[in-house]
């Protein structure tokens, strides 16, 4: 189960306790015996990497995520699609083992 908050601002800090108030209550009337604790998700106008990491929110059962709200020039897109597609290769070759001969770097970012 997962639960989707979106902000039309930048995450604030008091946006993780409502995030968790939601998963409490979901976890307590919601939630199946068979089901997996829930998570959120904060989609957010604007985040701050630090105020992120200082709230933990990079682990755990809750993660905050920034939308566009403008359309970046194409370059920019393929530049992020190419590092998500070596990072998904970077994360399965590690996943397998298989680093001996790999030609692949973790892309930064």
């Amino acid at each position: 189960m997962v639960a989707i908050d979106l902000k039309l601002g930048k995450f604030q800090a008091a946006d993780k306790g409502q995030m968790e108030l939601y998963l409490r209550w979901l976890e307590k009337y919601e939630k199946q015996p068979d089901e997996e604790s829930p998570i959120g998700l904060i989609l957010c106008a604007d985040k701050s990497e630090e105020q992120i990491k200082l709230l933990q929110l990079d682990k755990g059962d809750i993660r905050v995520a920034a939308y566009l709200t403008e359309i970046p020039p194409r370059r920019l897109l393929q530049e992020k699609l190419h590092e998500a597609i070596l990072l998904a290769c970077f994360c399965l070759e590690e996943k397998s083992g298989d680093q001996g001969d790999s030609k692949l770097q973790k892309p930064h970012g």
